[in-house]
This record gives C-alpha cells, structure tokens and sequence, in this order.
C-alpha cells in the first residue's frame, strides 16, 4: 500500500474512487494538512500500490485496516465512501468519524432503489476497458464533473490530476467495478455510530443526490453539505467549501 503522510494535527485518512488515486487530492492536500495529519492512500492496484488477490470487498477493507493509524478519522470519496462505512463498522473504536464524499450505499438502481444509476453505464465501463482504456477513463471523468458550472476547468483539472500517474492494474479495475455492481450497504448503514459529514454535489450524475439525503435520514449523527452546480467532485468544484466544511463540521476538535 502506498499512503503519503502530511501535515500535524488529527490523523485525517483520505481514500480515492474507482480508477482514481491518491493525488486527486492534490488540490486541497496543503490546505487540509494546516489542520490534520493527513494519510493519502492509493487503494489497491490504483496509483502506486501494488495489485492484490483476491481483491474483493472485504480483502481490500482488510488490507487498508492495517495500513492506518491508532485513531483517526475517514474522508471516502465515491467508492472510498463505502470503504469508509466498512471501516467505521469494523474499527469503531479506531474510527472517530466520517467524511462520505458524493458516495452512496449502493451505486447500482435496484427495484426498492431509486437513488442508484442505470447498471448499463458500468456495463459499459467494464466492456471497454480492455479495448480502449484511455477513451474509456476520459468518458468516466468526463461523466464525473457532468451537471459542473465550469464543466472545462473541472475537466482539465480533472484530467490533469488523474494522468500524472501511471494506469491503474486492469485486474483491480475490472474488480472495482464487481465491487461497485454488486456491493450494497444499505442495510448496515443504520449501524454506524460515529459522527457522518455528508458532502454532496447538486447535480451529482453517478451518486445521485438523493442517496445523500437517504444516509442522512438513516444515520444515527450525521450533517449534510450540499454543493449547488456541482457533479461528483465537489472537492475540485468548490475547494474553499469543501475544505472549511472539514475543519469545521462538529466532531472535528
């Protein structure tokens, strides 16, 4: 596992999405590390961590578990969130609180979830990797900042902080996307007891605004910070928001 540390102060883990790696963090990091002590991790086969068998759900909660500090809290973005809430589940004495970054307990539209997308766009996703990966990521980053006031800018930023990296293991791609087809949390998500900062874009096109408003009703402490003409990186979107939303939200010391 790579994981960069920084800064001083509360031990602040930040876990990345699907495909994605720790530097997308890039453009609140020092910001963010005036305040906390900062653990940024490349989840498995992502970045620069190596790739693992067998690479399911739980093994890649395992293998983070003890990469991490004695106490701390958890910023999850997207597939991240949901490592955070398994986290929280399984540490919480460890776990101090949350941060669930344009996530949901389960991506994918079911018959009694409406909140999810159509599976038809990871299908898509999961068909063309292997033919043509880099068309294939740029659709997916480009579906991330959808619904953006400054699609352009969040766009190259986007771009820009995804590629200074080499391309993620293509076994733990096609793994994520199982994980984020079939993984559903939402019967556990009541079962969470630490403090949840719920931060959302308005116009999020992968974790629809609704599945927010869903955790936030069903989690026993939770706040929610919705981002307006934002899609589903309200972090690049609206840094200065995003980043005063963690320093001061309540279970924050």
């Amino acid at each position: 596992m790579h994981v960069e540390t920084l800064g001083s102060g509360t031990d602040l883990v930040l876990l990345h999405g699907w495909a994605m790696h720790g530097g997308i963090w890039n453009g609140i990091r020092d910001q963010l590390a005036q305040q906390f002590r900062l653990h940024i991790l490349d989840l498995p086969g992502h970045g620069l961590s190596s790739a693992c068998d067998p690479g399911d759900f739980d093994h890649v909660v395992n293998i983070i578990q003890e990469t991490l500090p004695a106490t701390y809290i958890v910023c999850g973005w997207s597939l991240g969130g949901q490592v955070a809430m398994e986290l929280a589940l399984r540490d919480s004495k460890r776990v101090k609180g949350l941060a669930l970054v344009s996530t949901t307990p389960c991506f994918v539209k079911q018959y009694d979830w409406p909140c999810g997308m159509e599976s038809k766009f990871l299908q898509y996703f999961m068909e063309n990797l292997h033919q043509n990966y880099r068309t294939t990521i740029n659709r997916f980053l480009t579906l991330q900042i959808s619904g953006e006031q400054n699609m352009s800018i969040a766009l190259a930023q986007l771009r820009q902080f995804f590629f200074e990296r080499d391309q993620p293991d293509h076994n733990a791609l096609h793994k994520g996307l199982l994980i984020l087809q079939t993984n559903d949390m939402r019967e556990k998500l009541p079962r969470i007891e630490q403090p949840v900062l719920l931060l959302h874009g308005e116009n999020d096109m992968i974790t629809h605004r609704s599945a927010a408003q869903w955790m936030h009703a069903q989690l026993k402490h939770s706040s929610l910070v919705m981002f307006p003409r934002c899609g589903h990186a309200p972090f690049l979107t609206d840094p200065e928001k995003f980043v005063s939303s963690l320093n001061e939200s309540f279970f924050f010391e």
